[in-house]
């Protein structure tokens, strides 16, 4: 609905209206590609390192200072999405830093794997490993240039 609203605000024309209208033939071809490392330790490595970046940088100070100067509680959408909600559970007794540590880094696993089966549901799209040797070629070669 808000991303409704914001279209009909920023154009004049409703969403719906916009989805109808023809699109425009591009003078280029596209080409789609989802990075996917192949070795599904590596992600998880990765994911573990990116959160515990996120704690380092202050997400746990950044959380405490959102609920210092809002009204907000922890059905919130913006509450609820990863790390925000882990952290505030944290603030709030009910883990302490190493179990929201973990609960953190396996919440942002499942929603690197829910994206993963997103994507490759796409039709079109070249699934490349980003550590693969050569990945640059391989794109050149994929898209035929």
């Amino acid at each position: 609905m808000q991303r409704a609203l914001e279209v009909w605000r920023a154009t004049g024309t409703r969403l719906s209206a916009l989805h109808t209208q023809p699109r425009a033939e591009l003078p280029f071809a596209l080409h789609s590609f989802a990075l996917l490392p192949a070795d599904r330790a590596a992600l998880h490595a990765r994911i573990a390192a990116r959160f515990d970046a996120m704690l380092a940088a202050g997400l746990v100070e950044e959380v405490e200072g959102l609920r210092r100067r809002h009204a907000l509680t922890a059905e919130l959408p913006s509450m609820r999405c990863v790390g925000y909600r882990q952290v505030w559970d944290c603030l709030e007794g009910k883990t302490d830093r190493r179990e929201m540590r973990e609960k953190g880094i396996a919440a942002t696993r499942q929603l690197a794997k829910r994206q993963l089966t997103w994507l490759r549901s796409l039709p079109g799209i070249g699934m490349l490993d980003p550590d693969a040797p050569g990945l640059v070629d391989q794109i050149v070669r994929t898209c035929g240039w």
